[in-house]
């Protein structure tokens, strides 16, 4: 790795999902004002209000909204309407 590549406040910081209370641990720049202690070592700690562990998208939970239905349903009203 080339010296001085990255700046000197890159290090290890906990982000911590506020909605499930899962924890990941990875290097970053954010500036963080709190810290938290995991298995004897003291992190910054970022709060987030949502992450890939618990946004709708990435569990799969997300609502599909059926856009066929309503395409078939417009048509069926609208389609068949020709101008003379």
């Amino acid at each position: 790795m080339k010296k001085d590549l990255h700046p000197s406040n890159y290090r290890e910081v906990v982000f911590k999902d506020m909605s499930n209370e899962e924890t990941f641990i990875t290097r970053s720049t954010v500036a963080a004002k709190e810290t938290i202690e995991i298995d004897g070592v003291t992190y910054p700690l970022v709060k987030l209000e949502i992450t890939s562990s618990s946004h709708p998208f990435f569990t799969g939970k997300q609502k599909l909204v059926d856009t066929a239905g309503r395409v078939d349903k417009f048509l069926s009203r609208y389609g068949n309407r020709k101008k003379n």
